[in-house]
């Protein structure tokens, strides 16, 4: 057996109610690296890719990664697949906190689900067993209360990850949060577990995972925590100020954007919900997920009431994104979505799209009730913050997505999404390679398959012009692929601040076993992105739909550093085609099929 590996899989059946073990299937645990990559062999192999994501036949996969669990730094995060309710694509999303590693430790290398129970259950798994509970009493509740409830029952030494009411409901981009506050946000898995009347998972264990080469790691393991302790951005930045250490950052830059990105480039009261005056005003502390030395987790107190947070996509998503630079309506917005369940980047833009139809006059009065969704209204944030959850009156529409809701009223172009899913706090006009990840991820708009804002304007190497056109698409393929590495392995990305891609494959190797070369695992890091390319093709998802909404194309930044620039994605989709070895269409070549080991996949 390999390290880092149980060598045990957990199937659940929730129509028939049946749970069962099966053995992994370590040669395709070597072939994707494991974890997500192993998590996508298993559902493209079982799932049609026409299936309607509420479907019972549509699987829910929650998979840690090899490192998960073991002590290498940040080693906690685990990674959910499944079809998106949002987008329509094969998804994944992952979280952080002390769950990923309770799940590895409770004897399991994923846990398949597929099928709908008739009533709420939810899932107990302890040292190899699991078994089925009724959740009756715990449905409807929030996501602090279930939590609450199932630690009175089997106590504080374990794990929950669970659903709150916008999961209950089917809010298209409802979160499965664990540890109450941290969230596997992106794209609706919630809404997949909700579908399917599964409350909770609750994951008690102490089954540590093998370590292949344990002196190899040892060594390994003290050299990167070496240069996470001497790396300025992991060992002072991100533990003093969290994630939210960027919004100066990325204002000076000229890409933070206000208003639904009608607004962008020099934001002047940006420093109002920067990290640095968070930590002046509310923070009580900083959170580390398992295993880690970073720390960047925020604990805030405000109105007497404790709560974490809030991240920087949160701040601005819920913050400057709605007109608002008031550090309280912020964190009281984000422990709606910690408590209710749901991202707060897909949330923040879809009320923001609402109080542009609002402003515009195409949302009438009577749809919208006494509080008026305009920009910079706290009290219309905090009631569609609410409501949304519930899908109680204009919560209902709020509840599936900024591109439906423009669809409603007849303006999808005020959508800031990619292929239904909402982008990020990084303007693409000024930072051409995070655009170009934006239009080319899997999933939909999403800033975490490949931060090329490391490299474009942190300074990681390799270091990259945010508006220069050579080198762009192969920087994106690059980190795309470095990514896959990072969210297979089940680390965090964090590290990758201080450590390289080396230091990754070396930690992979040392605790696997796997001993791959650097081009033998870029290669199944190239082999899960075009898997899943196939999936969505297949799942009707067209390469017309790799791009950006039409103002981020058509209008050129208005203000700051970067004013008058635009993102030339057309001829940048083009080269990326040519780089990852796509036809001019967009669709892998049969070449490249052979090459990655896909044909059973290929038409």
């Amino acid at each position: 057996m390999y390290g880092g590996f149980t060598g045990k899989l957990l199937r659940v059946d929730l129509t028939s109610g049946q749970v069962k073990v099966e053995d992994t299937n370590m040669e395709w645990a070597r072939e994707y690296i494991g974890g997500q990559g192993l998590a996508t062999r298993y559902f493209v192999d079982e799932v049609d890719p026409k299936v309607d994501p509420y479907d019972e036949s549509n699987e829910l996969i929650i998979a840690p990664g090899p490192l998960t669990g073991t002590s290498a730094p940040t080693a906690s995060r685990y990674m959910v697949v499944t079809k998106s309710p949002l987008t329509g694509t094969i998804t994944r999303s992952n979280s952080g906190g002390y769950f990923g590693a309770r799940l590895k430790h409770s004897g399991f290398d994923m846990i398949i689900i597929k099928g709908r129970s008739d009533k709420p259950v939810y899932l107990y798994i302890n040292n190899g067993e699991a078994n089925l509970h009724d959740a009756s009493n715990i449905w409807g509740k929030d996501v602090f209360e279930t939590t609450d409830e199932l630690e009175k029952v089997y106590g504080k030494n374990m794990s929950v990850a669970c659903i709150g009411p916008a999961g209950e409901n089917l809010v298209r981009f409802a979160s499965i949060m664990n540890d109450r506050h941290r969230a596997a946000g992106r794209n609706g898995v919630g809404a997949v577990m909700g579908s399917k009347k599964l409350k909770a998972i609750v994951a008690v264990g102490g089954k540590v995972p093998k370590i292949a080469h344990p002196e190899m790691y040892s060594e390994i393991l003290k050299r990167s925590l070496r240069k996470i302790k001497e790396n300025p951005v992991t060992s002072q930045g991100l533990t003093k100020f969290g994630t939210e250490v960027l919004v100066n950052i990325i204002n000076k830059s000229g890409i933070y954007t206000n208003r639904n990105l009608t607004e962008s480039g020099d934001d002047p009261y940006a420093e109002y919900v920067s990290g640095e005056t968070l930590a002046e005003t509310y923070l009580l502390h900083n959170q580390p997920c398992f295993a880690c030395p970073i720390a960047c987790g925020r604990v805030v107190k405000y109105n007497e009431r404790i709560s974490e947070g809030p991240e920087y996509e949160s701040t601005w998503a819920l913050g400057p994104n709605v007109g608002i630079h008031d550090l309280y309506f912020v964190i009281a917005a984000n422990d709606n979505a910690d408590r209710l369940g749901y991202d707060t980047i897909s949330a923040g833009l879809t009320i923001s799209a609402a109080m542009e139809l609002y402003e515009n006059g195409k949302i009438p009065d009577k749809d919208v009730g006494p509080t008026k969704p305009k920009f910079g209204n706290a009290a219309a944030l905090l009631e569609m913050s609410n409501t949304l959850a519930y899908r109680n009156g204009f919560g209902n529409k709020l509840a599936e997505g900024s591109l439906r809701l423009g669809e409603m009223y007849g303006d999808p172009d005020v959508s800031m999404s990619v292929k239904g899913q909402e982008i990020a706090a990084y303007d693409p006009r000024g930072a051409w390679g995070i655009g170009l990840e934006y239009a080319t991820s899997n999933i939909g708009g999403s800033h975490m398959r490949a931060y090329t804002i490391s490299n474009e304007i942190l300074g990681v190497e390799p270091v990259s012009d945010p508006v220069k056109f050579d080198g762009k698409a192969e920087l994106v393929k690059y980190v795309q692929d470095f990514t896959e590495i990072m969210d297979c392995s089940g680390l965090c990305q964090f590290p990758s601040f201080a450590l390289n891609i080396d230091d990754y494959i070396d930690l992979i190797n040392a605790v696997t076993g796997f001993d791959y070369t650097k081009e033998e695992i870029l290669m199944a890091a190239e082999r899960n992105w075009n898997l899943e390319r196939l999936f969505n093709l297949k799942a009707g998802i067209k390469p017309e739909d790799d791009t950006l909404p039409r103002r981020l194309l058509e209008v050129p930044i208005p203000s700051g550093p970067r004013k008058g620039t635009i993102i030339p994605l057309k001829e940048l989709i083009k080269e990326y085609y040519k780089v990852r070895g796509w036809d001019e269409e967009g669709i892998p070549t049969k070449e490249k099929i052979s090459e990655l080991n896909l044909d059973f996949y290929f038409d």
